[in-house]
């Protein structure tokens, strides 16, 4: 079966058992805030390179991390102890998301293109999508950002200028969303690192068991 190309009339996506053994399962539509929150409310979520049609994936095995089980290493806690980060969350969300790509641009390359920037910036101005800043003096060292619909995190990217400032950043978020009684935090994709901080998979039913207990999809937010 081919890969789905979205109906720009519709917010609707195929049914995600059709997706790809990768988690690709459809390709195009755009990014405006009605059809991200239908995305992600069904564990789906764009993922491409500039210049590409937009892609969605919905992978058949979910990497996630429950608030309540982030892992901190011996040397991460004598590392936060002495520390002098400040750590705000939803302070400064638009540079967040803007060194979130030049970073990885600087490394690896990075799929926060024009638009993502334009589109995520939009559900931060909604209510829809949260960050976590790390400071050191007045200037950012780390952050992560996501988007955030009911008792759900869908975590999107993160970065560092400074020594475990993303740890910290994650670390924070963890125990922010645990005391507001979050389902989980979406990695998205699995990464040594983020396994070594208390990353898991669980299944695609299990993770939608967590979606329908965090996410009111009549609108109610937490």
């Amino acid at each position: 079966m081919g890969i789905f190309r979205l109906s720009d009339e519709s917010y609707a996506f195929p049914n995600p058992v059709y997706a790809e053994e990768n988690g690709l399962l459809a390709i195009g539509g755009d990014l405006s805030p009605g059809r991200l929150v239908n995305a992600y409310a069904n564990g789906i979520f764009p993922w491409y390179n500039e210049g590409e049609p937009i892609m969605w994936w919905c992978p058949k095995e979910r990497f996630v991390i429950i608030p309540g089980e982030i892992h901190i290493s011996r040397s991460m806690k004598k590392f936060m102890k002495r520390t002098d980060f400040r750590v705000t969350f939803d302070t400064s969300f638009s540079s967040v998301l803007h060194l979130c790509r030049i970073t990885r641009e600087n490394k690896e390359g990075t799929w926060i293109t024009d638009d993502m920037e334009v589109a995520y910036n939009r559900l931060f101005e909604l209510g829809l999508a949260s960050s976590c800043e790390v400071w050191y003096d007045d200037k950012l060292a780390g952050g992560l950002y996501g988007v955030r619909i009911g008792r759900c995190f869908f975590g999107e990217s993160m970065f560092s200028v400074a020594e475990n400032a993303s740890k910290i950043a994650l670390i924070s978020l963890a125990g922010y969303l645990e005391k507001q009684g979050f389902e989980f935090i979406d990695c998205q994709f699995h990464t040594d690192h983020l396994e070594s901080m208390g990353g898991r998979y669980i299944s695609y039913d299990e993770y939608m068991a967590m979606i329908a207990r965090g996410v009111d999809l009549f609108g109610n937010k937490t």
